[in-house]
């Protein structure tokens, strides 16, 4: 595959987050292949504490694959990835420390169907936080009102919507009290009208200055809240700017044939 010639405009100078700009995320030099494809190519890329980054690009292009590897869903074979100033390691113990503090939201909304949803809410945090189980419920009551469904608490999650089943694995993941949120693609399995209550619950998120990893087509949603708009395509990333200078004036080919594409629809 041909190497890709990497755009990159200046960095962002605003954060939604606490304004230390220190590194959160760190992957350096990363690889990963699977069998004959090699769909991470020399990935660089730092996220800083606060900052919302939108990865965006064409089916295939990596996004998702980058997503998971910064929890290790995904094993790299090459590179460096970093929590909090924390290499990765491959497995056991302190793998899923590090992991505990990286929340993910994944296009199918993973929760338990035998239990309610204050209780899919109140799992982590018990199991592994060691929460007490009043503790527990407290906290998952005050994200459930904090993302809008609070009333649901009781309900089994076939009894919601698909907006608001992903509603509660937000909420499930920030009871973790994550440093870093993790979305890959939150919006797409959901129906037309159910993705802006999902994307509203993001949308304030970022304004509260939660670290924010989003893989998304929904390209309003960059516009608003994102600090960096990072596009990748053939398992590279290709350019990097804020939202207003990517989609106005993006300096790389392939990104000005993409956005022509999917903007004009």
């Amino acid at each position: 595959m041909a190497r890709v010639q990497r755009v990159t405009s200046p960095a962002p100078t605003t954060s939604t987050g606490d304004g230390s700009g220190a590194p959160l995320v760190e992957m350096t030099g990363v690889n990963k292949w699977f069998g004959d494809l090699h769909v991470l190519a020399d990935i660089d890329l730092t996220i800083s504490r606060g900052e919302v980054v939108v990865v965006i690009g064409p089916s295939g292009s990596g996004k998702s694959t980058l997503c998971r590897c910064i929890n290790r869903l995904e094993p790299i074979q090459k590179g460096v990835i970093s929590i909090d100033g924390k290499t990765l390691p491959e497995e056991g113990k302190d793998l899923a420390r590090l992991r505990s503090e990286v929340g993910m939201v994944f296009q199918s909304f993973n929760l338990f169907a035998h239990k309610t949803i204050l209780d899919n809410v109140t799992l982590g945090p018990i199991k592994v936080r060691n929460q007490s189980k009043d503790q527990a419920r407290k906290r998952a009551k005050e994200l459930l009102e904090r993302v809008g469904i609070a009333a649901q608490a009781d309900k089994f999650p076939a009894q919601l919507s698909g907006g608001q089943q992903q509603r509660v694995a937000i909420a499930r993941a920030l009871a973790m009290d994550p440093k870093v949120m993790l979305f890959d693609e939150p919006t797409s399995a959901l129906d037309p009208e159910m993705i802006n209550e999902v994307l509203e619950v993001m949308v304030q998120l970022a304004k509260d200055g939660m670290t924010m990893v989003v893989v998304t087509h929904e390209m309003g949603f960059a516009r608003r809240a994102a600090n960096r708009v990072v596009f990748m395509d053939g398992g590279h990333i290709v350019e990097e700017a804020t939202p207003d200078e990517f989609f106005t004036n993006a300096k790389s080919d392939r990104a000005k044939s993409f956005l022509s594409k999917i903007l004009t629809h």
